[in-house]
C-alpha cells in the first residue's frame, strides 16, 4: 500500500468548475504541469477558447513556468500577459484553437 505522501497529482484528482478562468493560487506548482492543459482541452470541448490563467505576480517562477507549459501545447493558439483590467502581469490570457 502506497503512502499518501507517495502520491502524484494525478492519483487524487480535484473537480473544478470549466469556465474562462484558472486561478493557481490554491494548486501546487507540481499539478500545474497536468492541470493547465487538461483544463484547456475541457475548455475546448466546452467551446471556451479565451482562459484567463491566474499565476499571481509573485517572483515571475510560477508566471515563467506557466508559459513554458503553454508554449509546448498545440491546443494553444497564443498567449499574453493580461491587461490592467486582466490582471496585468499576475494572469496570462490564453487564446485556445478549436
Amino acid at each position: 500500500m502506497k503512502d499518501q505522501s507517495e502520491n502524484s497529482p494525478q492519483d487524487n484528482p480535484v473537480s473544478i468548475p470549466i469556465n474562462d478562468e484558472l486561478d493557481l493560487h490554491t494548486f501546487k506548482p507540481e499539478e500545474v504541469k497536468y492541470l493547465i492543459p487538461d483544463y484547456c482541452k475541457e475548455c475546448i470541448q466546452k467551446g471556451i477558447l479565451t482562459v484567463r490563467i491566474v499565476h499571481g505576480k509573485g517572483t515571475g517562477k510560477l508566471r515563467e513556468y506557466v508559459h513554458a507549459v503553454l508554449k509546448k501545447m498545440p491546443e494553444v493558439k497564443s498567449y499574453r500577459l493580461g491587461l490592467e483590467h486582466e490582471g496585468s502581469w499576475g494572469a496570462t490570457v490564453v487564446k485556445l484553437n478549436k
